[in-house]
């Protein structure tokens, strides 16, 4: 009976830390989505690049990368993150978001 249990128990165990990891996984997601969001709407109105990165860095998981990319009137923003409790597989959570600048939506320029 002991063996049952303590099998039953070890299988319980590492699919709770299964199940834990996951839902960090996905929390961290959803940081780096919001991260890239936020910088985008910062670099959109042309806050100054380091600003736009301190504003992104403020909402992602510790330890990102931020890279701000200006294409044309369109401002690319970049989040790469190591999940939690997975730091030494080689997985990284990558999310972008991209606005367009606001001085060329003013004046019409957009999409021109």
């Amino acid at each position: 009976m002991t063996v049952e249990a303590a099998m039953a128990l070890s299988v319980l165990v590492a699919f709770t830390m299964a199940l834990v990891s996951g839902l960090l996984m996905v929390a961290a997601r959803i940081e780096c989505v919001d991260a890239a969001r936020a910088g985008a709407r910062a670099a959109a109105r042309q806050d100054p690049p380091d600003a736009v990165v301190r504003v992104t860095r403020e909402t992602a998981p510790r330890g990102a990368r931020v890279t701000v990319a200006h294409e044309g009137d369109r401002v690319r923003v970049t989040v790469v993150a190591r999940p939690p409790l997975l730091s030494g597989l080689p997985i990284e959570l990558r999310e972008e978001a991209v606005a367009l600048a606001e001085d060329t939506v003013r004046t019409g320029e957009a999409g021109r």
